[in-house]
C-alpha cells in the first residue's frame, strides 16, 4: 500500500462523507509524506474529487449499482481506483486495481472485497471507452463529461459560448499553474512576462514561505492586488483580507479586515512573516466597520464569491460553490462609503460569471476607471473597461477585476 494512496482514499472519505476541504484534508493527510509521495497524493485526491461526477457515472454503468448505496470507504475505492484507470497514463492496472481493493480490506469490509474487485476490473476494461463516447453538444452533456454541475455549465455556455465553456472546462480539470510572488530576496524559477513580481516555480519552498521570500499566488490574483495602485502616503481599505496574499502587496498604510477570527489571526501571522509592517489586521464584518474606519484614498473588495475561477486549485469547490451577488453588492457599497470621493475601488471575483462581475459592478452604480488600455493582454472579450482572466486564455485563475471611482 503506497502511502500516496492511503492520504488521496483518506482525502476523498473526507470531503464527501465528512464536508471537509479538499486543501484542508490533504494538508492533514500528507503531513508526514515527502515531497514526492505528498506530490502524488494531491494529485490523486484532487483529480478524483474533480472527476467525481463522470467517475459515479462509470461506476454505475459498469458496476451495475447506484454509488449512494455503497459503505463510504467502498465508494472512496472505486473513485480513486476509476480515476487512476480512466485519467492518469502510466499507472499501471493492476496497482490502481489492487491497491484499490486493499484499502476496502484494511477498512475492514472484507464482505465488500469481491465486490470491490469485481467492478475494478470491469471499469479497468472498460472506462476508457465509456469516456469517449460521452457527448459534450448541449451545457448537460458537457457537464457529465467534464464533471461540472449542470448549472456551472449553464453559466459558462452563456458568458463564454459552447467552445470557450468546453474549453474553460477542460483546462480547470487540470492542475493549477505552480505561481509565487517573489517578496525579498532571489528564488530558482522564471519571471512571469506580464505580470510584475510572478515567478513559475517547479515547487513553492517551503524553507522560503516560512521565511517570508515568497508567496504562492496565481497571476490572476496577484493582478488584481496590482490593479489597486497604492502608493506610500495612502491609505488603502482590504476589506476582505484573508489569507493577505493581496493586502502584503499594497504600500502605505494598509486596513485589512477580516470577519472570521481564526483567519484573522492567520492574517496578522502572514503579514508578520512577509515583513508587511504597513499592515493593520481588523477583525470586523465588512458591512459594519467601526466608524473610525472612514476616509481611505483605496479600496480593495476581493469578495466572497463562487470560485468559478479557481476550480483547478479547489476541485471541491465545484460541488460546493454557490454564486453571492447580493453579498458582494452590499461589500462594494459598504467599501465605497469609507473611501473619499474621487478615489477608487478596486472589485475583484475569483470567478468567471457575468452574475458576480459586470452586473454587480452594474448594481453598484459607481463610474468605471477603465482597466483594459493599462492591461491590454488581460482585458475583458467584451467589456474592455474590465479585465477578466481565464484559465483556457491565460493559464492561470480566473478572476474579474474592475476599479471603479467614488463619486
Amino acid at each position: 500500500m503506497t502511502p500516496a494512496r492511503r492520504a488521496a482514499f483518506e482525502v476523498l472519505l473526507r470531503v464527501f462523507e465528512d464536508g471537509a476541504y479538499a486543501d484542508r484534508a490533504l494538508r492533514s493527510a500528507t503531513e508526514d509524506l515527502d515531497d514526492r509521495d505528498r506530490a502524488l497524493a494531491r494529485r490523486l485526491a484532487f483529480g478524483a474529487v474533480q472527476r467525481v461526477r463522470t467517475l459515479d457515472h462509470v461506476i454505475e454503468e459498469l458496476g451495475r449499482r447506484p454509488v449512494r448505496r455503497l459503505d463510504p470507504p467502498v465508494r472512496a475505492a472505486l473513485r480513486l481506483g476509476g480515476y487512476q484507470l480512466g485519467f492518469l497514463d502510466g499507472v499501471p492496472r493492476y496497482a490502481a486495481v489492487n491497491e484499490s481493493v486493499e484499502l476496502v480490506r484494511r477498512a475492514r469490509l472484507e464482505r465488500a472485497v469481491p465486490f470491490t474487485n469485481a467492478v475494478l476490473r470491469r471499469v479497468a476494461e472498460g472506462i476508457r471507452p465509456v469516456l469517449e463516447a460521452l457527448p459534450e453538444e448541449t451545457p448537460a452533456e458537457a457537464a457529465l463529461r467534464h464533471s461540472y454541475p449542470d448549472w456551472v455549465a449553464e453559466v459558462w455556455w452563456r458568458d463564454l459560448g459552447a467552445d470557450g465553456a468546453r474549453d474553460c472546462m477542460r483546462a480547470q480539470n487540470e492542475p493549477a499553474e505552480t505561481v509565487v510572488r517573489l517578496v525579498r530576496g532571489e528564488i530558482e524559477g522564471l519571471p512571469d512576462r506580464d505580470v510584475p513580481g510572478a515567478w513559475h516555480v517547479e515547487r513553492v519552498d517551503e524553507d522560503a514561505l516560512a521565511e517570508g521570500r515568497i508567496w504562492p499566488q496565481s497571476r490572476g490574483s496577484q493582478l488584481a492586488g496590482l490593479c489597486v495602485g497604492a502608493r506610500e502616503g495612502e491609505r488603502t481599505l482590504d476589506l476582505c483580507a484573508a489569507p493577505g496574499g493581496k493586502a502584503a502587496m499594497l504600500d502605505g498604510e494598509v486596513v485589512a479586515v477580516e470577519l472570521n477570527e481564526a483567519r484573522a489571526r492567520e492574517l496578522e501571522e502572514n503579514m508578520t512573516r512577509l515583513g508587511a509592517t504597513n499592515v493593520r489586521v481588523v477583525c470586523a464584518d465588512g458591512r459594519a466597520l467601526p466608524p473610525e474606519l472612514t476616509g481611505f484614498d483605496r479600496g480593495l473588495v476581493d469578495a466572497p464569491c463562487s470560485g468559478l475561477g479557481v476550480l483547478a486549485a479547489r476541485p471541491d469547490l465545484r460541488w460546493r460553490g454557490e454564486p453571492l451577488p447580493e453579498l458582494q453588492l452590499e461589500l462594494l457599497h459598504a467599501a465605497a462609503a469609507r473611501v473619499k470621493r474621487g478615489g477608487t475601488v478596486v472589485y475583484s471575483v475569483c470567478t468567471i460569471n457575468a452574475d458576480e462581475a459586470e452586473a454587480v459592478v452594474a448594481a453598484s452604480g459607481l463610474e468605471v476607471e477603465p482597466l483594459g488600455k493599462e492591461w491590454p493582454q488581460f482585458a475583458h472579450p467584451t467589456r474592455p473597461e474590465f479585465l477578466q482572466t481565464l484559465p483556457q486564455v491565460h493559464d492561470t485563475s480566473g478572476f474579474f477585476i474592475a476599479r471603479l471611482r467614488v463619486p
